[in-house]
């Protein structure tokens, strides 16, 4: 299933990329290529060093907590396709809320920043997310399993889901109007998500959801992007070196990260 995963983000990824190098929201400000091959490299790096600490025992807490019957979905007696779709919509919810807190609390923040720092969002930017990011967000996962008690399969599918909605919303295109506006009713759109890397902080401190933009709307963090906001991308520190693979390894232990204040 890990095989079948990386194939699915390989050509999700692959589509995209064509895509948004055909039809292009925002005018390129760094060379793509050099764009390209960091983010790459950082995921290279996240990729090896995750799957020797954390794969193995991740599928075995995984498929023990299944054995115990542990969580509300065998409680509620969710299994099947429905509980695979019941799985996909709760996590993304907790994905919402711990979306959130790393926008509010300053040690997350320290890591998440490094995604942020990014000036042009792309699929590219879909990449770029610290290893110490990814540490602290596999304990909370454990924590999600041990609550929900998913199926493997039903983890899988939500994590493929992510995965995919993460690309597409980072991409670098923009959708008609017509279709933005119906899509946006039920999913996270490039605009929608586009808005949520913004200087600004109007944005840039609301819309978290990942797949369904239910969660910004029910909880209060819905805000409209605004076209003359999305012209400057990123934070306003660190944007010179943002591209240096040390940079983004380093920055969570520089003295300048702090929460962003005034959150909605």
């Amino acid at each position: 299933m890990d095989d079948a995963k990386l194939i699915i983000f390989l050509l999700g990824f692959a589509l995209l990329y064509g895509v948004e190098t055909l039809f292009s929201a925002r005018p390129w400000k760094e060379a793509r290529g050099k764009r390209l091959r960091t983010h790459l490299s950082m995921a290279i790096f996240n990729t090896v060093l995750l799957k020797l600490i954390i794969l193995a025992p991740f599928l075995y807490w995984t498929e023990w907590v299944v054995e115990q019957g542990w969580g509300l979905a065998p409680m509620l007696g969710y299994s099947g396709l429905g509980g695979i779709l019941a799985t996909i919509i709760v996590l993304d919810m907790l994905d919402y809320w711990w979306h959130r807190f790393n926008h509010r609390l300053g040690l997350l923040w320290r890591f998440h920043k490094v995604h942020h720092v990014d000036t042009h969002v792309d699929i590219t930017t879909a990449l770029r997310f610290h290893p110490g990011e990814l540490f602290i967000s596999f304990f909370v996962k454990l924590t999600w399993i041990a609550l929900w008690g998913p199926s493997l399969a039903g983890f899988i599918a939500f994590e493929i889901a992510v995965s995919l909605a993460s690309q597409f919303h980072h991409s670098n295109i923009d959708l008609p109007e017509r279709w933005e506006r119906r899509l946006r009713k039920f999913i996270v759109t490039p605009r929608f998500h586009a808005s949520h890397h913004t200087v600004a902080r109007r944005t840039g401190d609301a819309n978290f959801a990942t797949i369904f933009i239910v969660w910004d709307r029910l909880f209060g963090t819905y805000a409209e992007p605004d076209e003359q906001e999305m012209t400057h991308l990123g934070l306003p520190e660190g944007r010179d070196d943002y591209l240096s693979f040390s940079t983004w390894l380093t920055e969570p232990f520089r003295p300048r990260n702090q929460a962003p204040e005034n959150p909605p």
